[in-house]
């Protein structure tokens, strides 16, 4: 049971998640036919109600709507938009975030000097997924040792949820981009996009892990991941050079984010990146609204108690 209008590839829906609760409606006819035991069950002071035959019809008229729009509530009625998955256009991509404790220093953004790189990252990378109905997003976070902090999933809500539970320090005070690239691999071997991409920020040099950069590099080039890179910070406080490499040998792009407005820029230049053909389930956009009845079914509620105080 719904209707939808196409705008954008974009398909509107309305429709119940309970459909089946309507069959409480048939209890309806229990309020004319047995006004007396409604009347008992929902006002048990008896002396509230009028003997007055006018208000009667209305009375009954009133308590089958407020029933009506109680079982609607408790069907659940919902708003969705979905892009069929044979429209949709993608990429598998993983951020690689670096949590080592030099992403905690402060002063990196101009307007809120006191926010670390790493509060200022959480923040942009927020924005950018936002409205990413297209791709499977997964981040990795990676100091001492890296490990899978969110999974390939195109639930951004769930993904910028998790990301405000990281943290510098979380993952260790070093700095392993080896063992972070070969986690974001692991992730992205687990999607079906053609277009699989890492996003790598690091502010620092690999001084720790236990897996190579060459090797790392070398097992995202034979499954054709591209990896780019961005250098955050200062450019002699990164090593640049480095990125550089692992972006070109995978055929990507290195960026330099000397502070959070050239950041900024960076993201909306990912944001053009081709797309792909990607194999998922409907992107749901979902609203409940059971709100709005339930609220009319109280409003009434107290309009009819306070209709009966007056006889």
């Amino acid at each position: 049971m719904y209707n939808y209008t196409k705008k954008l590839d974009i398909l509107h829906y309305f429709e119940f998640e309970h459909p089946y609760l309507f069959l409480l409606l048939i209890l309806i006819v229990c309020i004319y036919k047995c006004p007396h035991i409604i009347k008992t069950l929902i006002f048990p002071h008896l002396g509230f109600f009028t003997k007055s035959t006018n208000f009667i019809n209305k009375e009954k008229l009133l308590y089958s709507l407020i029933f009506t729009l109680l079982v609607t509530a408790l069907a659940s009625p919902i708003s969705y938009d979905s892009k069929l998955s044979n429209h949709r256009k993608g990429r598998d991509l993983v951020f690689v975030l670096d949590t080592s404790g030099s992403m905690g220093e402060s002063g990196y953004s101009k307007e809120q000097r006191s926010k670390s790189k790493f509060e200022v990252l959480q923040k942009l990378i927020e924005i950018f997924i936002t409205h990413r109905y297209d791709d499977n997003v997964g981040v990795v976070v990676f100091g001492s040792f890296a490990y899978a902090s969110v999974p390939l999933t195109y639930d951004m809500k769930s993904v910028s949820f998790l990301l405000n539970f990281l943290e510098v320090g979380i993952a260790g005070e070093n700095t392993a981009i080896g063992d972070g690239i070969t986690e974001a691999i692991a992730l992205l071997d687990k999607g079906k996009a053609k277009s699989k991409m890492i996003i790598l920020v690091t502010d620092g040099h690999q001084n720790s892990g236990e897996r190579s950069i060459r090797d790392a590099v070398a097992a995202a080039k034979k499954r054709n991941i591209k990896i780019y890179t961005i250098g955050i910070g200062k450019k002699n406080e990164y090593d640049s050079k480095l990125l550089e490499k692992i972006a070109q040998d995978t055929q990507a792009k290195m960026f330099e984010a000397q502070d959070e407005e050239v950041l900024k820029s960076v993201y909306k230049t990912l944001n053009t990146l081709e797309t792909s053909s990607i194999r998922s389930q409907n992107y749901l956009n979902k609203q409940m609204l059971f709100f709005y009845p339930l609220s009319v079914a109280m409003f009434l509620l107290i309009y009819l108690l306070m209709k009966k105080r007056e006889f």
